[in-house]
């Protein structure tokens, strides 16, 4: 089962919050997290999908694609709403998880069928964040093979996890996956990219270049 966590979307990117105002932060959240769903919805092989939320907003996003809704009432932490999923998918027998974020938005369908033909039958296969930091992606054979804990230094501690168990660990990196977007900077990266996405077209219509210019020279 993909599993994919979703905060209160109105409270998202605070670490932006020197460059746009919280309307901005919630409508790039909401963007980058239709990104998402797009893509996951375009990979026609993909595995049962479902949003792990209390957002209404990331719920209606959910709907709209078909896929389910596993209410997080709690407004646990990332590490913990997906403890509270892939303990559900346990109980339901699902065989494997793969968590993905909602703010990658340049991820797309043949990266993420790139990563279903090279997950090991047993094992890990993880998609680091461009920096070498954090974990943009991991999928785990079976769901539960170790337990994740997300944060900005993640990618190490979740390999050596991964490896402890004794099991295959694959490491891809992908251009779109691995570009998460929590700074100025990572904006900046985005705004280079060729690619066209609702993201994109977005930051494009507020001139976000010339903030980040500012911002630079300040």
């Amino acid at each position: 089962m993909i599993l994919v966590p979703v905060k209160n979307l109105e409270n998202a990117k605070q670490r932006l919050s020197p460059l746009l105002d919280a309307p901005e932060r919630f409508a790039l959240a909401e963007a980058m997290l239709a990104d998402v769903l797009a893509a996951i919805a375009g990979w026609r092989a993909r595995p049962a999908t479902a949003v792990v939320t209390s957002d209404s907003v990331a719920s209606a996003l959910a709907r709209a694609h078909g896929f389910e809704i596993l209410e997080e009432t709690e407004n646990r932490s990332e590490t913990d709403a997906i403890d509270m999923a892939t303990q559900l998918c346990e109980t339901r027998g699902v065989a494997e998880t793969l968590v993905l974020p909602g703010d990658i938005p340049l991820v797309t369908a043949e990266e993420l069928q790139h990563m279903a033909a090279s997950v090991p039958p047993q094992g890990t296969l993880f998609v680091p964040a461009a920096d070498g930091r954090g974990t943009n992606a991991v999928w785990r054979r079976p769901a539960a093979l170790f337990p994740l804990r997300f944060g900005n230094d993640s990618f190490l501690p979740h390999r050596r996890a991964a490896e402890a168990s004794g099991l295959p660990v694959v490491v891809l990196k992908l251009e779109g996956i691995g570009l998460d977007v929590d700074r100025p900077s990572d904006l900046a990266a985005l705004l280079a990219s060729q690619h066209d996405c609702r993201t994109l077209r977005l930051l494009r219509s507020w001139c976000l270049q010339e903030r980040l210019l500012a911002a630079r020279g300040a």
